[in-house]
């Protein structure tokens, strides 16, 4: 049971750091109701009342600009469709460092852009470069006959994990989407907000929405993607199953070693009887004894339990399928309050089923003990 929580639990926090990671906790921007989570965005003009607000919420860490751009990188040998993600100088790439293989994360310009992008693993092995190289992008014009193209400069190079990431995105500078779009110097996709408490992040949504000018909407990653969020708090159904049928089997195997013990002891209890021993010091001796096993084989599985996700904690010696489970190894999180009460449950669990023996030892006929063979 401890091992199960602590890896469904880590599985559960690694995916959604990522994603939080990548995309911040809450997203403001233009409404567009019929507009996919993958695609470029209306553009807004930087409001400075409405980002005030904002920041001045106490549930938000950090506030952050971004745009997005349909592109086609290109190579003499072949050619990738990507959503260019262009962000501003005060992108917190420290909460995505850890996506970080090589090289650099693009330096956005206060004004004009750099000529810099960063690729992930998988674009840049299809386009076999690598970082201090240079890479043709195109970017389709609406009304155009002609797509523009820049020649940018790979500073480094990411890996999240996330199929559809690794596969759809590019991060550069958002100096280069105000070019291309002929936007103003204060024009955005969005903001992206991150919080303290990603747990707090639709009440934070709702709030920062009443204060938002006219057109604006905020929405936080469960609702943007919520076919992950839907596919991770499956997990938790999986969970509960998991645990029931380790309790059932737990409860089998412990009613079998008592009425194992009651059989064994039978000749035992016909004697304490016929000396006079009443129900309850019989009762009382099972409970003794019932209580030390059950509390040795709570103790044992959590000190296993416990063990074996430390282990895993520090070398990672579980490893998975990353195009499958979005991870290299098996991550653990271990919730300290959730571990406790499994311990306990399962403790208390044991004691009630203590009274089994208890119960039988009442039919056991004097006499017939005594004979017992």
């Amino acid at each position: 049971m401890v091992l199960s929580l602590s890896f469904i639990n880590g599985f559960q926090k690694v995916i959604s750091d990522k994603i939080y990671s990548f995309w911040g906790h809450v997203r403001v921007q233009q409404i567009e109701p019929f507009r996919v989570s993958m695609a470029e965005e209306r553009p807004i003009f930087r409001n400075d009342s409405a980002e005030g607000l904002i920041r001045q919420h106490p549930g938000v860490r950090h506030l952050q600009t971004f745009a997005t751009r349909s592109a086609i990188l290109k190579t003499a040998e072949t050619l990738e469709g990507v959503l260019f993600k262009g962000v501003g100088p005060e992108y917190a790439f420290a909460s995505i460092e850890s996506f970080r293989l090589r090289g650099r994360w693009p330096r956005p310009a206060d004004s004009s852009y750099v000529s810099e992008v960063m690729l992930s693993e998988h674009l840049a092995r299809q386009l076999r470069r690598d970082t201090g190289q240079q890479v043709m992008v195109y970017f389709i014009q609406p009304g155009e006959e002609k797509p523009r193209t820049r020649k940018l400069t790979i500073c480094g190079i990411y890996r999240t994990g996330i199929d559809v990431y690794d596969r759809t995105y590019v991060i550069g500078d958002i100096g280069l989407i105000r070019r291309l779009n002929n936007w103003d110097n204060r024009m955005i996709g969005g903001y992206e907000l991150l919080l303290q408490d990603p747990e707090q992040a639709l009440p934070i949504s709702d709030d920062i929405y009443a204060s938002l000018p006219a057109g604006w909407t905020s929405k936080t990653m469960e609702e943007i993607y919520p076919e992950i969020f839907d596919w991770l708090n499956l997990q938790d159904a999986n969970k509960y199953i998991l645990l029931t049928v380790m309790a059932i089997v737990a409860m089998i195997n412990l009613i079998t070693c008592l009425l194992i013990m009651v059989l064994e002891r039978t000749r035992m209890i016909g004697l304490l009887k016929a000396v006079g021993a009443g129900e309850g010091l019989i009762r009382k001796l099972f409970l003794i004894q019932g209580s030390f096993i059950s509390l040795t084989g709570v103790i044992a599985g959590l000190v296993i339990g416990l063990g074996i996700s430390l282990i895993q904690l520090k070398t990672g010696f579980i490893k998975l399928d990353e195009e499958a489970y979005y991870m290299r190894t098996a991550p653990v999180e271990i919730i300290w309050w959730q571990v406790g009460l499994v311990c306990l449950g399962t403790f208390l669990l044991s004691l009630l089923l203590l009274l089994l023996p208890a119960l039988i030892s009442k039919r056991i006929n004097v006499v017939k003990a005594i004979q017992f063979r």
